[in-house]
C-alpha cells in the first residue's frame, strides 16, 4: 500500500537544541483513559519525572471530549492511578498508597478533598464498581490455599509471620518459581467483591491456584462486569503444573454474589482467550482469542458470544491483522479495534452483522482507544511526537483532532530528525519495510554514521511509534542517520509473515536486514557505510549476537542488550518454557536440532567487532549469565568490549537515571568506534 510516507515538516530554528535522552526522561507520559457516563469527559492518568527521586510520578487529569477545561485533579506526592468514574458522574474513584498501603479512594468532582474507601489488609492492584455504584471488584495478591472467608487476613498473617523468621531459605516444587522480574512467593492475584457500604468482601476466585490478573502484564482489563451487575468474566491460566509451557488462557464467569457458580467459558480453545467486554445491552460478549496452543504471537480474532443462545462467531477470521484493543459502539452494532498495520498500529471498526472491517485510521501509533458520546478517543503517538489525547469520527473521516497538548513547552525548544518509510525486496522476494530517520540538523552534501536498530520479539516492530526505551530520535539528535527494518516476523503485515520467523531466527531475519541494509544504502547517499554500528535488545540482543559470527563486515561496533548467546542452555535458564518449545519446534532434548540451527554460541570463533554488552540483574526472561557469558567469550577472544550491568533492572532500563547512563554508554560506544558525526 505505502510504499514511503515522508514525515511531517520537523525543521526548527537555529535557536532549538537536537533532542536527547535528558529530555526523553522529562517527558509526560500520557494514558489509561476512562470516559465519562454520559460519554462528554475523559479521566487520564499522566505520569511525570522526578529524576531526584530517580522514579515516576502519576497524577490523574480531566478534560473534555472537545478539549476544553482541562484540569488537574490530584496533587499528592504518590502515584493516583487506574481512575474509574462513579456510575453517575459526579466522582472519581482511584488507587493510592497515601495511608501506606494501595487502597481505593473517592475524589468528588464539585469539590472537597478525596477519602479513602477501602482499609482492606492488602495492597488492591486493580478494579472496577459495578453499575450500580454499590460494589467493586477488586484483585489482591493472597495465598490461595487459605479459606476464602478470611484470605485476605490469612495472607496478611502468613507474611508477618514470615517477616519474622531469621531464614531466607525458599522452597518450590513447580514451576515457574520466578516470573519476568519476581520471584515467586505461593501468593496468587485473585479478584473479590467489596460491598461498599458493609465493607463485606467477597472471594469470587476461591482456591484456584492461577492469577487474575495475569502475569507479569495483566491489569483490570483482565476482568469485566457485566452491565447487569450480576456476574463477572474474568481471563486466567489455569492449567496446573503445565502453566510454564502452556498459553492457554481462559475466560471465566462467576456470580458477584459468588452464589452463582464459576463457569469455565471456553472449554475447547486450548489457545489463549483474552480481553472480555460485554455489549452495553449484556446480550453479547466479545473478546480476543489465538488458535495455536504455546504460540504466543499467534494472530489474535475477535470472537463474539450470543449469552442467551450460547453461540459463538469469529468476526475478523479473513482479516489478516491481529487485533489489539476493543470497545463496542453504544448501539452495539460496529466493535472498534487497534492493530499493527504496515508499521503503523491503527484504528479499525467491524461490523458485527457482516463481520466487515473498516481501516479508520493508520498513521503513527494509536496505544489506547475509547468510546465517547460523539466520537472515539485514542492516545496517539508517532516518530514525530510522544502520546497525546485525540478524538476521532467513528467512521474516520477527518482524521485526529487533538484534544491535549502535555509536552508542548517541553518539545518547543528541541529539534527532531525527519522520517520516511521505504520499502524493497527481502526473503522470499516478499515486500519489507523500514524507518528512515534523518540526523537532527540534516544537510544532504554532508555525510552520516548510522545506528542499525534490531527490535526485539521477535514478533514485533519499530514502526511510526514513540518510544521512551529505542527511540530513534535520540541518535538522531545525536547525529546519527537511523535505519530499522521490519524483518520477517515483525507484525502488521500478515499472519504468514509474521510466522515465516518460526525456525527460522537467524535466516530470513538477518537476509532481511542486510537486504534492507543495502536498499537503504543505495536510496540514502548521505549514510557513511564506512561508520556503521548495529544495536539490538532481547531478540535483537540474540541477532546482535548471531551478526557477529554471521555478518560482521560493515560494522564498526556492535550494542547486545539482554541477548541469548546459547539458545539450548537459554531454554534452561529462562521462565516461559511455552515462548523456546514453539519457536525451535520442541525441547532441547526431543528437538536439538532446533536449537542448534542458529546458535550464535557455535560461532564465536568469528567474532572480532567491538561490542558493547548490556543486561538487567532481575531479567528473567533472559538471565543475566546470558550476557555474562557474551561479555566472557568477548574478553576471551581478545575482542574490545564492555559491559553494562544494571543490577536493579529487568528485561528494560526503567528508571530514569539508569536510562540516561545507558543512553550515554551507547553514545559513547558508538562515537569511540565511528568517530561520531562531524
Amino acid at each position: 500500500m505505502i510504499a514511503l510516507l515522508v514525515s511531517l515538516a520537523l525543521t526548527a530554528g537555529p535557536a532549538k537544541k537536537p533532542y536527547t535522552v535528558n529530555d526523553q526522561v522529562m517527558l509526560k507520559r500520557a494514558s489509561a483513559l476512562k470516559v465519562s457516563p454520559d460519554g462528554t469527559k475523559v479521566v487520564f492518568q499522566l505520569r511525570s519525572t522526578d529524576l531526584e527521586a530517580n522514579k515516576g510520578r502519576i497524577d490523574l487529569w480531566m478534560i473534555n471530549t472537545d478539549g476544553k477545561g482541562l484540569r488537574q485533579l490530584t496533587t499528592d506526592a504518590g502515584n493516583e492511578s487506574e481512575a474509574h468514574w462513579s456510575p453517575d458522574g459526579t466522582a472519581i474513584y482511584f488507587l493510592s498508597a497515601r495511608s501506606g498501603s494501595n487502597q481505593i479512594w473517592k475524589l468528588p468532582l464539585d469539590g472537597g478533598e478525596a477519602v479513602q474507601v477501602t482499609k482492606l489488609p492488602l495492597d488492591v492492584d486493580a478494579f472496577r464498581i459495578t453499575p450500580d455504584g454499590q460494589t467493586f471488584v477488586f484483585a489482591s495478591e493472597v495465598f490461595p490455599d487459605c479459606e476464602p472467608a478470611t484470605q485476605l487476613e490469612c495472607t496478611q498473617k502468613r507474611l508477618d509471620e514470615r517477616a519474622k523468621k531469621k531464614t531466607s531459605a525458599q522452597v518450590y516444587d513447580s514451576l515457574m518459581f520466578r516470573h519476568w522480574d519476581t520471584w515467586k512467593d505461593g501468593r496468587r492475584a485473585h479478584i473479590f467483591a467489596y460491598a461498599i457500604r458493609s465493607g463485606a468482601v467477597t472471594s469470587l476466585q476461591k482456591k484456584q491456584n492461577a492469577d487474575c490478573p495475569t502475569k507479569p502484564f495483566g491489569g483490570n482489563e483482565d476482568f469485566v462486569i457485566a452491565p447487569d451487575g450480576k456476574s463477572v468474566v474474568y481471563v486466567a491460566r489455569d492449567v496446573g503444573r503445565e502453566e510454564a509451557w502452556s498459553t492457554d488462557m481462559d475466560l471465566f464467569s462467576v456470580g458477584i454474589d459468588a452464589k452463582m457458580a464459576q463457569i469455565k467459558l471456553t472449554m475447547t480453545n486450548r489457545a489463549t482467550d483474552t480481553s472480555p467486554v460485554f455489549s452495553p445491552d449484556g446480550k453479547q460478549l466479545a473478546w480476543l482469542a489465538m488458535a495455536r496452543p504455546k504460540f504466543e504471537a499467534d494472530k489474535l480474532t475477535v470472537m463474539v458470544r450470543d449469552l442467551a443462545s450460547g453461540r459463538d462467531r469469529a468476526l475478523t477470521t479473513d482479516w489478516d491483522r491481529s487485533a489489539g484493543s476493543i470497545a463496542w459502539s453504544a448501539d452495539g452494532k460496529t466493535i472498534f479495534t487497534t492493530a499493527d498495520d504496515l508499521g503503523q498500529h491503527g484504528v479499525f471498526s467491524i461490523d458485527v452483522a457482516s463481520a466487515k472491517v473498516t481501516r479508520l485510521f493508520s498513521d503513527g501509533n494509536v496505544l489506547e482507544l475509547a468510546v465517547a458520546k460523539d466520537s472515539l478517543l485514542v492516545f496517539h503517538d508517532s516518530l514525530a511526537q510522544g502520546a497525546d489525547l485525540y478524538s476521532l469520527a467513528f467512521d474516520g473521516k477527518g482524521g485526529l483532532k487533538r484534544l491535549t497538548e502535555v509536552n508542548a513547552e517541553a518539545m518547543a525548544g528541541l529539534q527532531l530528525g525527519a522520517f520516511e518509510q521505504f520499502s524493497f525486496k527481502g526473503a522470499n522476494d516478499d515486500t519489507v519495510y523500514g524507518y528512515l530517520v534523518k540526523p537532527v540538523g540534516f544537510d544532504a552534501k554532508k555525510k552520516y554514521p548510522l545506528a542499525f536498530l534490531v527490535h526485539g520479539g521477535p514478533q514485533g516492530s519499530f514502526g511510526n511509534h514513540w518510544h521512551y526505551r529505542w527511540n530513534p530520535q535520540t541518535y538522531a539528535g545525536h547525529g546519527y542517520a537511523v535505519v530499522m527494518i521490519d524483518f520477517h516476523g515483525s507484525t502488521g503485515y500478515g499472519q504468514a509473515f509474521t510466522d515465516a520467523i518460526t525456525g527460522d531466527w537467524g535466516g530470513k531475519p538477518l537476509e532481511d536486514l542486510q537486504k534492507g541494509l543495502k536498499a537503504a544504502l543505495e536510496k540514502y547517499a548521505f549514510i557513511d557505510k564506512n561508520k556503521m554500528c548495529a544495536l539490538g535488545a532481547s531478540y535483537g540482543g540474540y541477532m546482535i549476537n548471531w551478526m557477529a559470527g554471521n555478518w560482521n563486515e560493515p560494522w564498526k561496533c556492535l550494542v547486545t542488550h539482554d541477548g541469548n548467546l546459547d539458545e539450548r542452555f537459554a531454554y534452561f535458564d529462562t521462565e516461559e518454557l511455552w515462548f523456546p518449545e514453539w519457536e525451535h519446534g520442541g525441547t532441547p532434548w526431543d528437538k536439538p536440532e532446533g536449537f542448534a540451527k542458529h546458535n550464535p554460541i557455535d560461532h564465536v570463533s568469528k567474532w572480532k567487532v567491538p561490542t558493547l554488552v548490556v543486561h538487567g540483574g532481575k531479567d528473567y526472561r533472559v538471565v543475566e549469565t546470558g550476557g555474562m557469558a557474551t561479555f566472557t567469550a568477548l574478553q576471551r577472544k581478545g575482542v574490545p568490549s564492555k559491559f553494562l550491568y544494571f543490577p536493579d533492572e529487568n528485561h528494560w532500563v526503567l528508571k530514569p537515571q539508569n536510562s540516561v547512563v545507558w543512553h550515554d554508554t551507547v553514545n559513547a560506544w558508538l562515537d569511540q568506534w565511528t568517530g561520531g558525526a562531524k
